[in-house]
């Protein structure tokens, strides 16, 4: 029998010094976790209240195009790690063949060696190869989790966390936590939807040659589509059909805590720095929130993050937000109109005058917002945009004048000038509570510094030095000064907020010296960050990466290797007979025409014909209450 990777560990954590002061306080730790396109976004996740962040490497990562050097991802590492924050890589793609097994295998040691705290894989080979380095492997949402039969043989197979599929509702996730309590699971709460389970979508790679489980997703869900009839009647012409709306889980993140959910997941590796710290501040609010509620749940990183704006998701990337699936179906999950963004609604026309356009509403304008509307015949409608020239209160000044655009008309802002120059500044400052104690001794001195944790009497690390210095009577207070040089914090991710002075009598203390002790105290803290915050001790071997791909080769089962309800296709998925993809999302139920609820509805085959001609048939099971998109033999 193959080993998996829960039989490679040896019983202590393989990322245990950043956090593991956190397992000894009485609460469950829960996790928001941010993407990061680059050094950049990570860094700034990690200053708006992140837990965690997950990046891609060079290679083998689900957004191609969001791939960065070991040497950026090492880098995240050392500025995430001091606040317990996780570095998570994805590793999300499946494997075609020895070579790239061999590949991920070498990337996955490099990885392990950086530090990084867990791989996030879809290829479940991965876990199953005896030369691969004891990292924590979670399973990506690409392995289609979405059942508690799933999930505990993932834990069986030795992976630590369980991204669940999108569409799960929250019963359904809170039914997976009751069967399997003790894995970790983790759930989307922002961020764009794939229309169709994540891992079983093969339309982009059949249509296009573009594999969305090799990292190349050619957004076929994202393109318009006539909606016609077997006799090739159009009932619909060039409608978004596919595209969903964004998620925005606020409202739910007490409910899924509740539900079992231990890591929060943003969506975004392909966004903007300003979308990272817009909507991550916006969630760990949201979470502080709860916490100071909900004392059972806290924060599964440390520090506390000051923030110089108010977040607000709308004003970032939408394309309108929808809960997706959780509460149930509902009719709101997709924009048929348009798959860009709308931005935030801002009111409604109230005058469309010769030069410019009067807004009824409460939002304030600048010059250069870029504004939206929807506008046409029904059934026709489309998205349109302008940009706002100069802004006189709630009086728009167009450089040209929208068309079609009448009184009554809702308006949107799909780029808020205001915001993003807000955003593109410093707009959070992320520090580690820090407690100081100077107290005399026999010869001397000891400054002791103490990290303090969210919670209370919790101490994440200390250090502290001897300091040989002759007691001197001092002639004036001296509890000022020395408190003023201790506080000089300036450069180092801490910041003092209590300083104990424990002194028989008053002693006088160089401010020279002072500041030597705490030079040295800090940096005794530097070293037990680096030293316990996530090093691992590597054999000088090469890992084992060949007999580890041979013992992939051999162990069977296919790249998914993890039995589900529908089965799985690997990379060459949409084989002859197979669906290109399988959704929980209806198009008769977001039209009125679902055949259960409507005797009206329009009966017979559906299909979507695509622009550049081709067509698709849609099946629908009312039973298990899913459609799938398939190839028509005849259109």
């Amino acid at each position: 029998m193959t080993s998996t990777l829960l039989d490679r560990f040896t019983g202590e954590e393989a990322r245990a010094g950043s956090g593991a002061a956190l397992g000894r306080q009485d609460c469950i730790p829960v996790e928001l976790l941010a993407p990061a396109r680059d050094k950049e976004c990570a860094m700034a996740a990690i200053d708006h209240g992140a837990d965690a962040v997950y990046i891609g490497a060079d290679s083998f990562g689900a957004r191609a195009a969001a791939g960065n050097s070991d040497d950026d991802i090492a880098e995240v590492v050392r500025y995430a790690h001091p606040f317990g924050v996780k570095v998570y890589v994805t590793l999300n793609t499946l494997l075609a063949d020895a070579d790239e097994l061999r590949q991920a295998c070498a990337l996955a040691w490099r990885m392990y060696r950086i530090g990084v705290d867990a791989l996030i894989v879809q290829d479940a080979r991965l876990a199953r190869m005896p030369g691969f380095p004891p990292i924590p492997l979670h399973a990506s949402t690409q392995m289609d989790n979405r059942t508690a039969d799933k999930v505990r043989e993932l834990q069986r197979q030795g992976y630590r966390q369980v991204v669940l599929a999108r569409e799960l509702t929250v019963e359904e996730v809170a039914g997976i936590h009751r069967s399997v309590p003790d894995m970790p699971l983790e759930v989307f709460v922002h961020g764009a939807v794939c229309v169709c389970y994540n891992g079983r979508c093969y339309a982009s790679e059949v249509c296009y040659g573009r594999s969305a489980n090799r990292g190349e997703c050619a957004q076929f869900c994202r393109m318009p589509y006539d909606l016609e009839n077997a006799e090739g009647e159009k009932l619909l012409r060039g409608r978004y059909l596919l595209s969903m709306r964004d998620m925005n889980r606020t409202a739910c993140i007490e409910a899924l805590l509740d539900a079992g959910a231990r890591s929060l997941k943003i969506e975004g590796r392909l966004k903007d720095v300003a979308y990272v710290k817009n909507v991550t501040a916006w969630y760990r609010q949201h979470l502080d929130d709860i916490f100071r509620r909900r004392t059972e749940y806290c924060a599964s990183s440390h520090g506390v993050t000051e923030l110089s704006f108010a977040p607000d998701p709308d004003k970032t990337f939408n394309r309108g937000f929808t809960d997706y699936f959780m509460y149930g179906r509902t009719a709101d999950l997709c924009n048929t109109v348009t798959p860009k963004s709308m931005g935030q609604r801002v009111g409604r026309v109230k005058e469309v005058r010769r030069d410019h356009i009067v807004v009824a509403g409460t939002a304030s304008f600048c010059n250069g917002d870029g504004l939206c509307y929807v506008a046409g015949a029904p059934g026709r409608e489309e998205l349109h945009g302008f940009r706002v020239n100069r802004a006189d209160g709630n009086h728009l000044f167009p450089h040209r004048m929208p068309q079609g655009l009448v009184a009554g008309m809702e308006v949107f802002r799909n780029d808020d000038r205001r915001m993003e120059s807000v955003l593109a500044g410093d707009t959070a400052a992320r520090r580690l509570p820090l407690a100081w104690t100077l107290e005399e001794r026999p010869q001397g001195f000891r400054l002791t510094a103490r990290v303090l944790g969210r919670r209370e009497g919790v101490v994440l690390r200390e250090a502290s030095v001897e300091c040989a210095c002759g007691h001197q009577e001092a002639r004036a207070a001296q509890e000022e000064s020395i408190r003023d040089v201790l506080s000089r914090l300036g450069g180092t991710v801490y910041r003092a907020v209590r300083t104990d002075i424990v002194f028989s009598r008053p002693l006088f203390v160089p401010r020279s010296c002072l500041a030597q002790w705490r030079r040295e105290v800090l940096e005794a803290l530097a070293g037990a960050v680096e030293n316990g915050g996530g090093t691992h001790a590597v054999p000088p071997v090469d890992g084992g990466m060949v007999s580890a791909v041979k013992a992939g080769e051999e162990s069977g089962g296919g790249p998914s290797g993890v039995p589900d309800d529908g089965g799985r296709d690997g990379a060459c998925g949409g084989a002859e007979g197979r669906p290109l993809m399988v959704c929980r999302y209806c198009i008769r139920y977001q039209l009125g025409q679902c055949l259960r609820r409507n005797p009206q509805a329009v009966r017979g085959p559906l299909y979507l014909r695509g622009a550049d001609g081709r067509r698709f048939l849609l099946r629908f099971d009312c039973r298990l209450c899913r459609m799938t998109v398939e190839r028509d033999n005849v259109g």
